[in-house]
């Protein structure tokens, strides 16, 4: 007989199996209540803590949300000066660059050379007139006079 109860218990599921006591069977019952007579009686006491908490809260908040704000404009205001120094680096390297154009340039020998390819000759004594030694000799004022230009035709 217990082999085969056994036998029974080893073929049924042991999802669908179901113990032998189970519990206290648990009965509901339905009970209308009618609570639209009821009038809720406002505590004075209960709002004006309910307006203070409100109040803390807004400030904490407001708190919270400048700290943020400061927080993240850092951040803004420290890109912004990395794109500026990059900016000025960039600004800067290119500036040496243009002088040093301007520097070969304005070599003496390269312009010679090139003025020699062109078929210009050196210029003879007295065609020369230096502007920044005549500014330099004297501290007076110096007045613009109209003077008539000497054209020279090449040979």
């Amino acid at each position: 007989m217990a082999a085969a109860a056994t036998a029974i218990r080893d073929t049924v599921p042991v999802a669908e199996r179901r113990p032998f006591w189970a519990g206290t069977p648990e009965i509901y019952f339905s009970k209308a209540i009618d609570n639209s007579r009821l009038v809720k009686v406002e505590d004075p006491r209960r709002n004006r803590e309910l307006k203070q908490f409100g109040t803390a809260l807004a400030c904490l908040f407001l708190l919270v949300f400048t700290y943020a704000w400061q927080h993240f404009k850092a951040i803004e205001y420290g890109y912004q000066i990395e794109s500026a120094k990059r900016e000025l680096n960039g600004l800067t390297e290119m500036n040496r660059a243009l002088r040093l154009e301007d520097a070969s340039l304005r070599d003496p020998e390269r312009i010679d050379v090139m003025a020699r390819r062109m078929g210009l000759v050196p210029p003879e004594p007295g065609q020369v007139i230096r502007m920044d030694s005549a500014a330099s000799d004297s501290n007076a004022a110096v007045m613009a006079s109209v003077e008539p230009a000497m054209v020279m035709a090449g040979q």
